[in-house]
């Protein structure tokens, strides 16, 4: 056993890496935080968006039978129009010959501006009770309504039955759907209609303590004489029909705007208007019958005499936009005008980005199925091709090759990794390369390498200059012209390096890929990440090797032709991932890079979240470099060409794009499952999930594993998959902030022995 070491004791200055490392970690946590307000800016997003999507629906009652006992009499048989002053409730009806046109629901964008035709043309004013969800996704409809004459009132904000909500429910849909008002048409109003309300004697127990507090607030609460029952789509005749008061009595009638397919009432409006005009009938807002009896009763006291309550007559009934037929509203200022606007804007980005984002689910899914569907095909085919008996690489490779430890603090797991190299049934050197560690990793490989009888192990220490430098050194120190390298928490199979070398019989084939398998897999994390080993790593090679693309080889395990890592420039410290660096640098220099199955080699994954964080940060963040650092190879001839063109794009679409926005489908997901249908949601994200199920099972077949882990999947899907989404984010925040990342030491455990029996 030989050892080189030319270490120093003295206390060194921080290298120039070191204070890049420092500088970089300076950078991370805005980043990181960019990355979460990202994350909580669509999440809110896709709220609001579902929040304001809430279904409008008919006006079916939702209780029906409830005692009206603390109702006062003269409410439940008063006019349709209930006001409050001084603490005590008065009723308002429409007079004689008039009717008080309603529409409820609104605004639709495409029915409401039929209806606001329509009255125009007419000259007929209406109020239309609003929801205020819909107000704050349509503002133009709201404001051509008020800009016309018409009158708003307030339906609340997504149209839920009040009588069995808190009050602070109550007053938040109030007072957001006066916000959407003010940031529609710069107004608030003071009438209101309930949704599910009718006619007065309906009022019951359970109602009526909501219309007396929104009644001390200032607002006239609004019921129905005659309804049309449009919502139930009977045929224009009857909306017609069931519309018009009898005799000569005034009306509040009720149509819709929105809420459903309002084709009839649309067609039964104008033969409505003129039916009821030949009738003598005129037509007015709410506001203009209160506006109107108040008149009367001015009059009626001037006179000294008694005013009957169809005796009077309204003035006017046009459009012409006065105070009269405005009464209800106020001219919003201040923070509600601010604050309504700030609504507007946020639900117009929210219309804009949903249905984005929709688009892109599509074709998110698209790509995640087209992967699916074809790691399944790619990698069966690849399997029959390897597994043919006449399969030959060439002449089974014999000679000796040099394997490569770079270690850095690997005193927990240097010792089991060399033990398993003593079992290597091919013959081999072994050259430890220990880069500056300071916990004695050096003296323990030496101590283990006498203990096992290695004289086949040489000992190489280096002042502290990275992974790539250690590997150059012991490229350029290997006595073979085969080098295998793994990493200093890794242990090999006693088969591993002679199945990993048989490829390079075919003098095309510059570097192996083998088969990384997790040691420590009885942990939940574990579990999940061996999990992803197994289908996401190791099945995605089988199906890169068949295309001949193969964009990393694993640093736990990878064989290279030794004259080749030279003409590529050796191991670059150019990116944090320096396994695909040099692995599309092969391509790129005309070499095969393929994958070898049989060779089998167990590593200690991260054991904490923090750790499989920082891992798993610098292999996507490493992958972004290497791919922009080789983006010439798009146009390229030959192999290189060949790699950029094929190779390069399904990485960034299977290994960048596509889970970036992969979120979309969980997102969507709870969307569903929250505003549109829980069932429907939840059997299509099972079906996702038996997808995965189904392309994890095969890949566990191909290797010959456990299926027993798999009953980890559905909770990997849930949590760990969340987290890996958000450690791509955050890289991709990185690469186009320009952001330095350098390497980051995981802490290990030396869980991972000689894997016999193992799997």
């Amino acid at each position: 056993m030989t050892t080189t070491t030319p270490s120093r004791g003295r206390r060194r200055a921080p290298t120039r890496i070191e204070r890049a490392a420092g500088k970089a970690a300076a950078l991370q946590k805005p980043r990181v935080i960019l990355a979460l307000l990202l994350l909580l800016g669509l999440t809110s997003v896709m709220l609001l968006d579902g929040y304001l999507r809430a279904e409008v629906g008919g006006d079916e009652r939702v209780r029906d039978g409830a005692s009206s006992s603390k109702v006062p009499d003269k409410i439940l048989n008063g006019g349709p129009i209930i006001s409050f002053r001084g603490g005590q409730a008065t009723t308002t009806s429409v007079p004689a010959k008039t009717i008080a046109l309603t529409f409820d629901d609104g605004p639709n964008p495409t029915y409401t501006p039929q209806v606001l035709k329509i009255l125009e043309k007419y000259d007929v004013p209406a109020t239309f009770f609003v929801v205020g969800s819909m107000v704050s996704r349509y503002p133009g409809i709201v404001k051509d309504m008020v800009d016309q004459g018409d009158e708003v009132g307030i339906h609340t904000f997504t149209h839920v039955d009040l009588s069995y909500q808190s009050d602070a429910r109550i007053r938040r849909e109030m007072t957001q759907t006066q916000l959407a008002l003010a940031g529609a048409a710069g107004i608030t109003t003071t009438l209101f209609r309930a949704p599910y309300s009718s006619e007065t004697d309906a009022i019951d127990n359970y109602s009526w303590p909501v219309y007396e507090k929104l009644g001390e607030e200032g607002y006239t609460s609004v019921f129905v004489d005659t309804d049309s029952d449009d919502w139930k789509k009977p045929g224009v005749s009857k909306i017609v029909k069931w519309a018009t008061p009898s005799g000569t009595s005034g009306a509040s009638v009720l149509m819709h705007d929105a809420g459903g397919d309002r084709e009839q009432t649309i067609k039964a409006l104008p033969e409505y208007i003129e039916k009821m005009r030949a009738k003598g009938y005129t037509f007015t807002t709410i506001s203009g019958v209160i506006e109107a009896q108040n008149t009367a009763a001015r009059a009626g006291q001037q006179a000294n005499a008694p005013t009957g309550a169809g005796s009077w007559q309204l003035q006017g009934g046009n459009r012409d936009g006065t105070d009269r037929l405005q009464a209800a509203h106020r001219e919003a200022t201040g923070a509600t005008l601010y604050e309504g606007k700030a609504l507007v804007v946020a639900v117009a980005v929210a219309e804009y980005t949903v249905p984005t984002l929709s688009v892109g689910l599509v074709i998110v899914g698209v790509a995640v199925m087209g992967r699916f569907g074809m790691m399944l095909i790619l990698a069966r085919r690849h399997y029959r091709l390897r597994n043919k008996r006449r399969f030959s690489w060439g002449p089974t490779v014999t000679r000796p090759v040099t394997v490569i430890v770079p270690a850095y603090n690997e005193k927990e797991c240097i010792a089991n990794t060399l033990e398993s190299l003593a079992k290597s049934t091919h013959p081999i050197e072994v050259i430890v390369v220990d880069d500056g560690s300071s916990d004695g990793t050096s003296e323990i490989a030496r101590e283990a390498a006498r203990s096992l009888g290695m004289t086949n192990v040489r000992v190489i220490r280096q002042e502290n200059a990275g992974k790539p430098a250690a590997l150059n050194n012991g490229v350029r120190s290997a006595s073979h012209d085969i080098v295998v390298m793994m990493d200093g928490d890794t242990v090999f199979e006693p088969d591993t390096v002679r199945q990993l070398v048989q490829p390079f019989a075919n003098p095309e084939v510059g570097a192996v890929a083998g088969n990384a398998k997790v040691g420590n897999r009885d942990t939940v994390i574990g579990a999940w990440q061996h999990i992803e080993y197994v289908m996401g790593f190791n099945l995605d090679r089988r199906m890169y090797d068949l295309l001949r693309c193969m964009p990393t080889i694993p640093g736990a395990i990878g064989a290279f032709r030794r004259e080749a890592v030279l003409q590529v420039g050796g191991m670059s410290e150019d990116t944090l991932a320096e396994d695909t660096d040099i692995t599309i640098a092969m391509h790129r220099a005309g070499w095969r890079v393929v994958y070898q199955e049989h060779a089998r080699a167990w590593t200690e994954a991260p054991g904490s979240l923090k750790q499989l964080w920082s891992q798993r940060y610098r292999w996507s963040y490493g992958t972004m470099q290497a791919l922009w650092k080789h983006r010439k190879s798009l146009t390229d001839k030959g192999p290189s060409g060949r790699f950029g063109r094929v190779g390069m794009p399904l990485v960034v679409i299977f290994q960048i794009v596509t889970p970036v926005f992969a979120p979309l489908i969980d997102v969507f997901t709870a969307y569903s499952m929250i505003f549109v249908d829980f069932r429907a949601a939840l059997y299509a994200w099972l079906a996702v999930l038996g997808v995965q199920l189904v392309c994890a099972a095969y890949a566990f077949k191909l290797d010959k594993e456990k299926y027993r882990y798999l009953l980890m999947m559905p909770l990997q899907q849930l949590a760990y998959r969340q987290m890996m989404y958000l450690v791509l984010i955050h890289s991709c925040i990185t690469a186009l902030t320009g952001g330095r990342l350098r390497w980051q030491k995981l802490k290990r455990t030396g869980e991972v022995g000689t894997p016999a029996g193992v799997g």
